[in-house]
């Protein structure tokens, strides 16, 4: 793609008589079929980009010429050409050529101020755009084939875009996450399709949701590539939509019109029959495509209730990373990186090095949790002008740990370990030892001991009445389990973080 900054020589915008754009003679009466054709294709790109950017970096452009597959949009000025060449002209590029088979070239080039660019064009037979590739539904498409273009079930599909301040450059690295970082980094280069699927997972708040908001902020970006972005709710809303005002045509061949798909939360849709299968076609198609799949979830496909088994086989295939709870040098990392950021804007809310230090020490969290209380007692500097003591800390820290010792007891552990495992409850009372049973009840035992400060004949006499000794075998066996057998050790910890407290192995 070509971009000027100069008009070519042999003519000026509108400077001799009957002369047009580049000394080409200028029709007073352009023909509706380029105009229309230019207007559809800013339909399909404000589904693309959102209307904040279209507005901003599409919006003003104009169809100053088009001949011979040639195409010359005109900017109003050298920023909105610069940006729109640099970032949007392979998106451009790609609407023209779905919409007519005779686009060759795109050129952007800067109009002159004193003079509107002329809508020059040279006209071509209806047969040549009614292409078999139409524009998306909801646009304005040219030539036969759409049929019913309303597409109630996908306005709006591409209207998430990412959020800026959760790119690659603002996501701390540690030992906890280096792997995933660099794996999100390396698919967000679309050239290579060595890698399809990528499967993150991890617990609430570590980062997995940053990860996807930096991919598609670096493929779109950099990369000028279609990125659609979906919370799993959003693709199960839009399928079933789709099923009721039969468009589920359209609805695939819109999700196959993106160079890379990322879907958020997984999880929230595993049970629903129908929306997985049309999520394995989906992925299956991506993948046919050489295109990418990116998947985040808050545990592995292994663990995931809901799954058929040619879901889990093929998720498993992917590349599956864990997102683990940073250590403590990580911790200091976050917490300094947003303290930072922090005093930045609100200079009165700066917190000493040794504080944050302590919190990095003492709290055993993810991120998310981690800069709560980051952002408690940066308020507290704020808005009292006290600076935050060692005390003041402590005891952020220590009101943090004593709710957590309320909210959780030997009963909800019971309950959330027999909801996991699909039990009854009264069956972690019984006196079954079937496996199914028995390993459960021995997880159930290992994480009161854990999560609790309950002995062990307390814990035993809450499991049906067994002794102490049983409860410590339990545990025993549980933390050997956990170190030989890593998903085991993925379910135990699942556990845990669905409890909200840190596991002590």
């Amino acid at each position: 793609m070509d971009t000027l900054d100069e008009q070519p020589q042999g003519g000026s915008w509108g400077t001799e008589k009957g002369m047009g754009t580049m000394g080409l003679p200028l029709q007073h009466a352009p023909e509706p079929v380029w105009s229309d054709l230019w207007s559809a294709v800013r339909d399909r790109l404000r589904l693309e980009v959102g209307q904040g950017i279209f507005d901003t970096w599409i919006a003003p452009l104009s169809l100053a010429k088009a001949e011979k597959g040639h195409v010359r949009l005109s900017a109003p000025s050298r920023l909105v050409r610069d940006y729109a060449a640099s970032h949007h002209a392979a998106r451009i590029e790609r609407a023209f050529a779905g919409a007519v088979a005779e686009f060759s070239a795109l050129e952007i080039v800067i109009a002159p101020s004193d003079v509107r660019p002329s809508m020059t064009v040279k006209t071509a037979p209806l047969a040549v755009l009614q292409r078999s590739h139409p524009l998306p539904t909801g646009s304005a498409g040219l030539g036969g084939g759409a049929g019913k273009t309303s597409g109630a079930s996908l306005q709006g599909l591409w209207d998430r875009q990412p959020d800026p301040g959760q790119s690659f450059a603002s996501f701390v690295v540690g030992p906890s996450n280096e792997f995933a970082f660099k794996a999100a980094q390396r698919f967000a280069e679309i050239g290579d399709s060595e890698m399809g699927l990528l499967f993150i997972h991890g617990g609430f708040g570590f980062g997995k949701t940053h990860l996807l908001n930096a991919i598609a902020l670096e493929a779109r970006g950099m990369k000028a590539a279609r990125v659609l972005f979906l919370r799993a709710e959003d693709f199960m809303r839009r399928f079933l939509a789709a099923l009721r005002n039969q468009e589920t045509l359209a609805f695939k061949e819109e999700l196959r019109g993106a160079d890379i798909l990322l879907i958020d939360d997984l999880q929230h849709i595993c049970g629903r029959a129908a929306t997985i299968s049309e999520f394995l076609h989906t992925v299956n198609a991506f993948t046919d495509l050489k295109r990418k799949v990116v998947i985040a979830a808050d545990r592995p496909p292994s663990t995931l209730e809901g799954l058929t088994d040619d879901v889990r086989s093929r998720l498993q295939g992917a590349v599956v990373i864990a997102l683990e709870k940073p250590d403590v040098v990580t911790r200091l990392a976050i917490l300094k990186t947003k303290a930072a950021e922090m005093e930045r804007k609100r200079p009165r809310s700066v917190l000493p090095e040794s504080v944050l230090e302590r919190l990095a020490e003492e709290l055993d969290v993810s991120p998310r949790e981690l800069l709560g209380v980051l952002m408690k007692l940066a308020t507290y500097a704020d808005l009292t002008g006290k600076p935050v003591t060692a005390d003041v800390a402590q005891e952020a820290i220590g009101s943090r740990a004593a709710a957590g010792d309320k909210r959780v007891t030997i009963e909800e552990i019971q309950k959330k370990t027999a909801e996991y495992y699909k039990l009854d409850l009264r069956e972690l009372h019984s006196a079954r030892r079937a496996r199914r049973v028995a390993r459960p009840r021995q997880v159930a035992m290992f994480l009161a001991r854990e999560l609790t400060s309950r002995s062990l004949p307390d814990i035993g006499r809450r499991f049906g009445g067994r002794d102490h000794t049983t409860v410590l075998h339990a545990c025993r066996r549980i933390e050997a389990l956990c170190k030989s057998d890593p998903v085991f050790q993925q379910e135990v910890e699942f556990l845990r973080k669905v409890l909200g407290r840190p596991l002590r192995l």
